[in-house]
């Protein structure tokens, strides 16, 4: 073996690399925000966890990401720690996959069906389809699939790389000698954790010593040792992702160490008792790619099994190694960023209540124009002050989640809330004026005349609707809902022009004063811009469920008229907001002089 085999080998070991993280990049995509979905159809139940655990690592083919995703979940609090012992479990169940599609480069043989099944035959032609799937498809879940195609073929690429440079190890004495060493099992845990913690991924360091099988040199008890420790290192991964995160977040990585080294512990200390009264022949015997496979996969589910019943006592064991006292939680974990789907997903679970707050700093505005309330009024700028914080939270996480690769459906989600959240936070800001203009009133003991009052109880009602269906719509993507919100806007408009109109008569009559004039007109331009604002949010809604075309056509018929179904709505609601000809004196008054 040259230095050129050297370069062969670490060439192949970058394909494998590569080829693994961009298989795993189209998987994700492909799935998208499901896995939010699925992870949030978590119960108590230990084997269900464990189905999803398993089913979500195959998904994604890494068992580091699925613990790394673990971490960044039960740091921002939308699961609690208990939950995640399941799904490491099943994680661990789930990753056995992966040695059997590689093992497949093993197969020796001249029958052409089986040759077929060798990965060097197949991947060349998996190639060309994902290549051609990728140049004829600019989004879309077919290229996605393409991606992932490719990513296999250059995975595969690699292992036949590293199977050929490590073939001549085969014939060196100084390579046989290395490994009479590793007949120490603690050497084999040893070897094994440290290549697979270094390069931070246990499939690559079982690709790579099930190359190295492939000299005859590996036996099995060299092998079960180094696998044990592979597994031990794959740990590494969300044990790094683990810092700085929350007293809970830290255990889910203490817990996936734990399952690991005590199921090294047991296994080899069981296995090693066995050996020494039964004497196993097969120990010394030399192994391949599809015995590694083997092992690994008895490894993983012995172990899973074995401790299956003792979960609450991990659960314990976790909380006596962290002892922290910190309880603090993020908004928005970047851990969570390698799969824009999830990040997607909770930052639109942070939208959905910033959404909230606003609509409530609305609501609680317009209470305290009628009875001013100092308790409602401080809630009113705490909100506030949280909202802001929401906004520039998800402005920056959203521009981070923008810079990765994203499913088209992903992509108009992000979209959506780009749009959305500034103008959430704008009504936020419209609610503070309003507390102004509540304030104002309160102090001056000012009191509108009982026509302007029922006016001004129309067009609030007509506010709170329109922002209510808003946020709905927001938080259901309800496209529906959303198209009733532009109607509902020109209402607002008109009523906003009607009372400016109204107003300058009283004021000529002598029926009303400058003062009030200008607190009438400040209230009327803060319900007109709330309602601005909930036309952009409604609009972007559409945006994100409908096409192109079907998203301009509308946008068409609000400009040119609208459609018969925009009419209608706009005709319901004209008919239930209409200002009174005059105010009634048992009509209830919105303003009372205190």
């Amino acid at each position: 073996m040259d230095i050129f085999s050297v370069f062969t080998l670490v060439g192949g070991l970058a394909f494998f690399l590569y080829g693994m993280n961009v298989m795993s990049s189209g998987l994700e995509k492909m799935v998208g925000g499901k896995l939010e979905r699925v992870l949030g159809a978590m119960t108590s139940n230990i084997f269900k966890s464990m189905a999803l655990g398993a089913a979500v690592t195959v998904a994604i083919q890494s068992s580091s990401a699925m613990t790394v995703m673990l971490v960044g979940l039960v740091n921002s609090g939308v699961m609690e720690f208990s939950q995640t012992i399941g799904v490491i479990m099943g994680s661990n169940i789930g990753t056995t996959l992966t040695p059997w599609i590689l093992s497949a480069a093993g197969i020796q043989s001249d029958n052409f069906f089986l040759r077929l099944l060798k990965p060097e035959s197949f991947s060349p032609l998996m190639a060309m389809v994902g290549v051609v799937l990728v140049m004829s498809s600019k989004t879309g879940k077919k290229r996605d699939a393409g991606t992932i195609l490719v990513g296999f073929s250059v995975l595969m690429t690699g292992m036949t790389l590293m199977s050929g440079a490590v073939e001549p190890l085969a014939d060196m004495p100084a390579f046989r000698d290395v490994l009479l060493l590793f007949k120490n099992p603690l050497l084999g845990v040893l070897l094994g954790a440290v290549v697979t913690g270094v390069i931070q991924s246990s499939a690559a360091s079982v690709g790579i010593l099930q190359s190295l099988s492939m000299t005859g040199s590996i036996t099995y008890g060299m092998a079960a040792p180094i696998i044990m420790g592979q597994n031990i290192g794959t740990c590494v991964t969300a044990l790094i992702a683990s810092f700085g995160t929350n007293k809970n977040a830290k255990r889910v990585a203490v817990v996936h160490i734990y399952t690991k080294v005590i199921g090294t512990v047991v296994c080899l200390s069981l296995f090693y008792a066995l050996d020494g009264i039964f004497q196993f022949t097969f120990t010394d015997a030399p192994i391949n790619a599809v015995g590694i496979a083997a092992v690994h996969s008895l490894f993983n589910i012995f172990n899973t099994f074995l401790l299956l019943p003792f979960t609450k006592q991990l659960e314990k064991l976790a909380k006596i190694t962290v002892r922290e006292k910190s309880t603090e939680q993020v908004l928005l974990d970047e851990r969570l960023l390698f799969s824009p789907g999830l990040a997607i997903s909770e930052s639109r679970k942070l939208a959905n209540r910033m959404a909230r707050l606003a609509q409530q700093s609305v609501a609680t505005a317009t209470e305290i124009l009628v009875d001013y309330d100092e308790k409602k009024a401080r809630q009113i700028e705490e909100n506030e002050e949280e909202i802001d914080l929401f906004e520039d939270k998800l402005g920056t996480y959203l521009v981070k989640v923008a810079s990765r690769s994203l499913s088209p459906g992903d992509s108009n989600q992000l979209s959506e809330l780009l749009h959305a959240i500034g103008d959430f936070e704008r009504i936020g800001d419209h609610g503070v004026n309003l507390l102004r203009v509540a304030q104002e009133i309160h102090d001056k003991e000012l009191s509108f005349s009982a026509e302007a009052q029922a006016e001004v109880q129309v067009i609030t009602r007509a506010v709170l609707d329109i922002l209510d269906r808003t946020v709905r719509s927001f938080s259901d993507s309800d496209v529906s809902a959303a198209k009733h919100v532009e109607p509902l806007e020109q209402v607002i408009d008109e009523l906003y022009n009607d009372m400016k109109s109204r107003h300058v008569v009283r004021l000529r009559e002598g029926r009303c004063t400058i003062e009030l004039g200008f607190i009438l007109s400040d209230l009327l331009t803060n319900y007109a811009r709330i309602s601005d604002h909930c036309s952009n949010i409604a609009v972007a809604v559409i945006q994100n469920k409908g096409s192109d075309k079907q998203t301009h056509g509308y946008l068409n018929e609000v400009k040119t008229g609208g459609s018969d179904e925009f009419n209608l709505a706009f005709q319901l609601f004209e008919e239930q907001y209409a200002l009174p000809s005059a105010a009634s004196e048992d009509q209830l008054s919105l303003f009372d002089t205190p």
